[in-house]
Parts: structure tokens; C-alpha cells; sequence
């Protein structure tokens, strides 16, 4: 794998708690401008530029682009990010509850990815493909982080990294709702040395989140290399920013969901449907092991358990509890047959926990909904391994990386 340091482009170490911020894509404009209101540091205004642009202002106007490369030029004018002298690789813990994972902070290769060494599990939407190449080509800058697996195996880099995190301080260290991030410049060419050379023998690297943003980085290569005559393949615009995790570290939520309504049935009708390819009991709010779907319906929990032969057991794909869910009951009983562009259907992340779903139920907004047991990292990279593609919502990754620690510039 082709990886590289770089010279990361940062917040004072006064400001970083003021600056980082959750993920563009885990917040809506109204949810981002509430948190970023009164913080004129939050890289928010970055990410999420739309906040400081008129309501009526649509999401993907050009303003917005030129807004949040504004922003980025203002921050570095007024000193709240500074670029590092050196190219260096960095190092980002998480600790959520007692649940630990410790990452490099790279830049990683697009070309890696146009050649499939850096494998991904899910389809990308062309329109939100397009916003991040916007975002990218407007700031010049890869503003959030995608987030890496690779498969531990014998891989000395967990040593590597553990070595360096005891013997130094990080250079920054904050909680953040219920989250410790703590973050290390690595400035040892000795040890930069060993990371590039390990590197050299992993053969793959798997994205877990940020899909569109991967996809993003390699459209903006091929822009650039195109308008460059004198481009060469080291240019900084042929990597982008990631953070690369060991595949056994990594915390995966369930991603639930609820649905509008029953498609015309009764609760009696809808039930006796579901039991044509479910074996159908009385349950609890959590799935207890891997094909076990817990279903909230009027007041009740039921378990669902699929029927032999409704799914086959030896496809990596089909035989995922959410595309069980989706083609045994979410597409012949309730008629959703693209979950992607389906306004009936919601897709909850598990953080929020399946008190939330009983709620929407409770409300009358929702008529049913599924608590899922989660998908295993190991069936992800199954996945990916044999080229196939996952239900959309498949993952939901906790804690989520947050943005502003480190910025990677196309020059």
C-alpha cells in the first residue's frame, strides 16, 4: 500500500476543542447550526458552510463551496489552524466507555483506491459524489478524514504505535460527549521509517466509513492530473486524508430501522405475513445473536428468526440479517423495494438505542420498527474481499472521527 506523512494542517492546541467537530454527514443544517452557534471556531463553518449562508440557500449552491473555502482561508489568516513544517504521520485515540481504538493518521493513495487496493463495501450516490468533489476542488483541502481498516494479522503497527503513544505526551487531549480523543504528531524519522516499510506488505486496506469522500479524492486526482502538464503521480492531490484502524479495534454498532407504516395491512394481517418466512416469537428490544431480528409492533417485542431457505447461508451478502430483513420483509410484505429513496423508511443508528424506537412507535409517527443485531467487522471485510456490496445502512461506526484535528492540503 501506498501511504504517506504529510504536513497536517492544525488547530492551536488552545483551540482544538473549540474547532473539532463531528462528521458533515452525521448533522443536518439545522442540528450543525445550533451546535456551532456562538463557537466561531467550530470547523463546522468548514464542513458545513451552509450555516453561515441564508436558510433558503440550497445545500449544494455554489456559495456554499466558496463559503466554506472562505472559512478554511480565514482560519489559517487568523492563526486558528497552522501548518506543520515537516511532513509527518499522527496518531488519533478514541476511548469511548471502555472501548479503545488507536489509529494512523496518513495520507493515503488515490490511485491505491482507483485499483481497488483499497476495497469498499457500499454503492455511492453520484450527487453526493459530486458534492465532496466540490468541497474538495473549492478548499483545496481534504477537510475530513475516511476511515481505514486493515487486517491486524501479524501487522507490527499496533506495537509501533502503542511504543509511541507511551513514551510521549499527546499534543492533544480532550473529551468530547462521552468521547476522549487524544492525538500524537509523529515527528521520529526513525519511526516513520518502520510505519512506510510495514506498510509495504499489507496488501489491502478496507473502507469503513466515508465512502463518498474516498471516491471524492480520486475525481479531484484525475482533474488536476489533467490540468497539470507537468504532473508526475507525487503531487499532493494524488493522496487523501484517512485514518487507518486495526480490524479488530473496531466498534460496530447496530443501524435500525422504523417504517412508516404497514403498507395497508392490519397488525393481524401484517403478522401473518411475516410469519410465511419468519419464525415468529415473543422477544426483546435487543437481538441476541446474529440472524435474531427484534421487530417493536403496537406494544409488543417479538424475535423474528428466518426461516430455512429463505436466505442462502454461503453469500456473504444475502445471508447479512439487514438483507434478510429487507428481502423477506421489508420488500414482498411492506413494499419497499429501494430502501435508498424510500420516504417510508428510516434508518436509525444504534447509539441512540432502542428506547428511541419504541418512541416512534409510541408517537404514531411510525407504524413498525426493526432492532438489528450489528454487523460484524469480519463480514464486512468478507465483503469487500469478494468485490460485493452491502445493503445501504449496513454499519454504524462508534465513535465517529472527528473533524478539524488535522486537514490535509492539495498543495
Amino acid at each position: 500500500m501506498r501511504i504517506k506523512p504529510f504536513r497536517g494542517l492544525r488547530p492551536k492546541k488552545e483551540l482544538v476543542e473549540k474547532v473539532a467537530s463531528p462528521p458533515y454527514d452525521v448533522l443536518d443544517r439545522e442540528e450543525a447550526l445550533a451546535l456551532a452557534k456562538d463557537n466561531p471556531y467550530s470547523f463546522l463553518h468548514v464542513i458545513k458552510p451552509e450555516i453561515d449562508l441564508p436558510p433558503d440557500v440550497d445545500l449544494y449552491d455554489e456559495r456554499v463551496y466558496r463559503k466554506g473555502a472562505e472559512n478554511l482561508r480565514r482560519f489559517i489568516d487568523e492563526g486558528v489552524l497552522k501548518q506543520d513544517p515537516e511532513a509527518y504521520f499522527y496518531i488519533y485515540r478514541q476511548q469511548m466507555g471502555g472501548h479503545i481504538q488507536t489509529g494512523l493518521v496518513v495520507a493515503a493513495s488515490c490511485q491505491d483506491y482507483r485499483e481497488g487496493k483499497i476495497k469498499r463495501h457500499e454503492l455511492t450516490r453520484e450527487a453526493k459524489e459530486l458534492d465532496r468533489t466540490k468541497h474538495i476542488l473549492y478548499t483545496n483541502a481534504n477537510t475530513g478524514p475516511v476511515f481505514l481498516l486493515y487486517r491486524d494479522g501479524n501487522l507490527p503497527l499496533k506495537e509501533l504505535l502503542r511504543d509511541y503513544t507511551e513514551k510521549r505526551e499527546p499534543e492533544y487531549d480532550f473529551e468530547s460527549e462521552g468521547v476522549r480523543h487524544s492525538f500524537w504528531v509523529m515527528d521520529s524519522p526513525y519511526t516513520v521509517k518502520k510505519i512506510l516499510n510495514t506498510f509495504r506488505t499489507v496488501p489491502h486496506l478496507y473502507i469503513a466509513d466515508g465512502h463518498h469522500r474516498a471516491a471524492a479524492a480520486a475525481r479531484v486526482m484525475e482533474i488536476k492530473a489533467q490540468e497539470n502538464p507537468s504532473h508526475t503521480g507525487d503531487e499532493e492531490y494524488n493522496y487523501f486524508l484517512a485514518v487507518v484502524f486495526p480490524h479488530d479495534e473496531m466498534q460496530i454498532l447496530p443501524y435500525n430501522r422504523a417504517v412508516k407504516d404497514l403498507g395497508g395491512l392490519s397488525r393481524e394481517e401484517f403478522l401473518k405475513k411475516v410469519k410465511e418466512r419468519f419464525q415468529v416469537s415473543a422477544g426483546e428490544a435487543e437481538p441476541r445473536r446474529k440472524h435474531q431480528i427484534s421487530m417493536f409492533l403496537g406494544d409488543k417485542w417479538y424475535f423474528l428468526v428466518p426461516k430455512e431457505g429463505t436466505y442462502d447461508p454461503s453469500d456473504p451478502v444475502s445471508s447479512l440479517d439487514v438483507a434478510i430483513l429487507q428481502e423477506n420483509l421489508l420488500a414482498p410484505v411492506l413494499d419497499i423495494e429501494n430502501p435508498r429513496k424510500d420516504p417510508r423508511i428510516s434508518f436509525i443508528g444504534g447509539i441512540k438505542g432502542t428506547d428511541y424506537l419504541e418512541k416512534l412507535v409510541r408517537s404514531g409517527a411510525y407504524a413498525v420498527a426493526f432492532s438489528m443485531y450489528p454487523t460484524s467487522v469480519e463480514e464486512l471485510l468478507e465483503v469487500a474481499d469478494q468485490g460485493k456490496i452491502m445493503p445501504p445502512k449496513s454499519t454504524w461506526f462508534e465513535p465517529k472521527l472527528k473533524s478539524g484535528l488535522v486537514v490535509h492540503l492539495l498543495s
